[in-house]
């Protein structure tokens, strides 16, 4: 097993503004109660780009066409917003392939209701101090690596960067930070490289002069499926027409967001920490336009090839249909 170092759990003042950034001005009254069943959600989601569809549709009234109010909340991760979905504090969350399929292979209720994000060149990075010695990701061997969360997509896909150079899982400790901790945490000598996502890897580069040291999703994890928007068994099954209502609006917003990288760049500054000029240099992944199983499925198969769960687990089992 990796020696792992569990980092704080509290976010800064940065953080702080976000979450307020997030939540914004309240939506009007939705335009239709639907059959007695809650229309005001809360949606857990990370101060990245994999989120811009759920901003652009609350920004251009799809959720209230579908009679719903839709209430941003950040979270640091998929596997800390299992919980919150599960108590009702969360209707609805962003959530990463990794964190979601140990939930469901370790019995927890939760069900993949929409695709969300997709990695493409540059978009997840292994990112090092300027002027750290290490240059090449053998030389990890021994470090401490920040990762927003243990034992999701980050450390999978570290780990199987990790393993190309020769390197072990176990020949490294992973410590948790939130995405907008990371850039001063190595800045303050507190890990030795970081798995970093845009924003924060453009701003890393340019506030605290990170360097790139490897991107994380080549190979075998070229394109990788990266996260999607989950749901607990019990709340698909009571709410039909707010998880309808929900797909239909973020399916529309998924459109714009994958046919105009404007359409991005103009949300990114609302919940991110990040201005328009630097919104439009960043890395996207890829918005896709339908949730297929067979997809998701190479993220079972690598949690599989890298003891991340023991058994092979069939993602349709985990998706609601369409």
């Amino acid at each position: 097993m990796s020696r792992i170092i569990r980092g704080q759990a509290a976010f800064f003042t940065l953080t702080a503004i976000l979450a307020l950034a997030a939540c914004g001005t309240p939506a009007s009254a939705p335009a239709e109660v639907m059959g007695g069943e809650k229309t005001s959600l809360e949606v857990g989601v990370l101060p990245i780009p994999d989120a811009a569809p759920l901003y652009i549709a609350r920004d251009k009234g799809f959720f209230r066409e579908e009679g719903l109010v839709v209430h941003p909340v950040i979270i640091q991760g998929g596997a800390v917003a299992q919980p919150k979905i599960e108590s009702g504090a969360l209707d609805i969350t962003q959530t990463n392939y990794v964190s979601a399929f140990l939930a469901a292979d370790r019995g927890r209720p939760i069900k993949i209701i929409a695709d969300l994000y997709h990695a493409a060149p540059g978009a997840f990075q292994l990112m090092v101090p300027g002027s750290s010695p290490i240059r090449n990701v053998s030389a990890l061997k021994g470090k401490t690596i920040l990762v927003n969360n243990l034992r999701n997509i980050g450390t999978l896909a570290v780990t199987a960067t990790l393993a190309r150079a020769g390197v072990k899982e176990d020949d490294v400790t992973f410590a948790e930070r939130p995405f907008p901790e990371m850039a001063n945490a190595l800045e303050a000598g507190q890990g030795d490289a970081a798995w970093m996502t845009e924003p924060f890897i453009t701003a890393g580069e340019r506030r605290q002069r990170l360097r790139a040291l490897a991107d994380t999703m080549t190979h075998e994890l070229t394109g990788l499926p990266i996260a999607g928007w989950a749901v607990t068994d019990q709340w698909a099954a009571e709410h039909p027409k707010a998880l309808a209502g929900f797909r239909r609006a973020m399916a529309r917003a998924q459109r714009l967001a994958a046919g105009s990288k404007d359409e991005v760049v103009a949300v990114l500054p609302s919940y991110t920490p990040i201005g328009d000029v630097t919104a439009r240099e960043i890395a996207f992944g890829r918005y896709p336009q339908e949730l297929k199983p067979a997809q998701l499925q190479r993220v079972a198969d690598l949690m599989l090839r890298h003891a991340y769960i023991s058994r092979k687990l069939d993602v349709r089992k985990v998706v609601v249909p369409s």
